[in-house]
């Protein structure tokens, strides 16, 4: 492992202010951070970047928040691990807390339409730059560009997440070692990214046992979660509705929608819906204990994969195997771009709004916060002026 190079209140200071400020679920999250971390204070390669980026899909747990663990750990060691992984977690946790205490309180969620209107086609515009910027090291040959369009293809289709990556990073890791001429095996590859996959494919679809409510089994309910969830954040709620509503009763179906919405229009991981949850079930101690439990593994996780990645790297086929894992990442973020575009371009002022933030980007490279904040200000601005009831498409 690579020597600090980062002081700890550097990472503290800019995962505690993407915390508080990344809107649109994981694609937003890693572009945000692409251009803090790549641009901006060129702390990593777009090439180790990628590598990070691709190795977070291929463990359990929220893709983004397991990205600010890679990147403290790759700059502050383990102490930079914990700093940079807590700090971005602490502020989204701190806000779904306040809502969610006003929520019991006095039974209804703050009116957040209006910062949702804004702050979407922003958040499009952001993607699609980060995305720009990953391709060219990403799609390096015209072999790659054609498996990560097949990636895309798949994805549409409805192919498993995880099936397209460690299919294209297969395919890619075969060619590489057939073409030069090597009649080694392929081994090594895939077990340094998913500990306890096994495990994974055991747990993931079994239903949870029935029983009554205590801040034990919901620790245990969501560290489960955590362990073994690939995917969205809207794969979550699939397992939330399965488990909470029908199987065990804990929460109701009018409440687990309140919960979905915490989790779209507060900034951070999606997975603070956890902390959401828990407080509602069982005040703050729920709320800290379900936080705890969703988000630990994916520190675990982190721990054991991350110092794999530089030697892995260095070996041909692994190496091989990372760039196709890369390039069908790189195609799986511009499906959810397409995807956030459907819900972003409502209507013809929310296509103004992401026209200007994406020409500012280009124009004058504004930093993802302040076009987040101008989005903001903007929906709020056009929906209380009523001028969206004018201008739909």
């Amino acid at each position: 492992m690579q020597p600090r190079s980062t002081s700890l209140t550097e990472l503290a200071s800019l995962f505690l202010k993407l915390g508080a400020t990344a809107f649109g679920g994981p694609a937003a999250h890693i572009a945000m951070m692409e251009d803090e971390v790549v641009r901006r204070r060129h702390w990593l390669t777009r090439e180790e970047f990628l590598d990070l980026l691709g190795a977070t899909n291929l463990i359990p747990g929220p893709n983004s928040t397991e990205m600010a663990i890679h990147i403290g750990h790759r700059r502050g060691g383990w102490a930079g691990l914990l700093i940079a992984g807590s700090c971005f977690i602490l502020p989204a946790t701190l806000i779904v807390g306040l809502i969610s205490w006003a929520y019991v309180r006095y039974g209804s969620l703050p009116q957040a339409e209006g910062v949702l209107y804004g702050v979407k086609p922003v958040v499009l515009a952001i993607v699609l730059q980060a995305i720009g910027r990953l391709a060219r090291p990403a799609l390096k040959t015209r072999w790659l560009l054609v498996l990560g369009a097949a990636a895309v293809i798949f994805s549409f289709m409805g192919v498993n997440e995880l099936v397209i990556l460690f299919g294209t990073g297969i395919v890619v890791a075969v060619h590489t070692t057939l073409s030069s001429g090597k009649s080694s095996r392929i081994v090594g590859i895939a077990p340094g990214f998913l500990p306890g996959i096994s495990a994974t494919a055991a747990t993931a679809g079994a239903a949870a046992a029935a029983a009554p409510f205590g801040l034990w089994p919901m620790f245990l309910y969501f560290a489960k979660i955590g362990s073994v969830l690939f995917g969205s954040g809207y794969v979550l709620l699939v397992f939330l509705r399965a488990d909470l509503v029908d199987r065990l009763h804990w929460l109701t179906e009018e409440q687990l929608l309140d919960a979905i919405a915490i989790g779209q229009v507060t900034p951070g991981p999606v997975f603070t819906t956890a902390t959401f949850i828990g407080y509602v079930l069982s005040g703050v101690p729920g709320a800290f204990l379900a936080t705890a439990g969703i988000f630990l593994p994916a520190f675990f996780f982190v721990a054991i994969s991350g110092p794999l990645i530089p030697r892995l790297r260095r070996s041909p086929a692994a190496g091989a195997f990372l760039d196709g894992v890369n390039a069908a990442s790189l195609a799986l973020m511009a499906v959810v771009t397409v995807q956030l575009a459907r819900a972003a371009f409502v209507d013809y002022a929310a296509m103004a709004i992401g026209i200007a933030a994406a020409g500012l980007l280009i124009r004058y490279n504004l930093n993802s916060t302040w076009l987040l904040l101008g989005g903001t200000i903007s929906g709020l601005v056009i929906r209380m002026a009523g001028l969206h009831e004018w201008l739909r498409m």
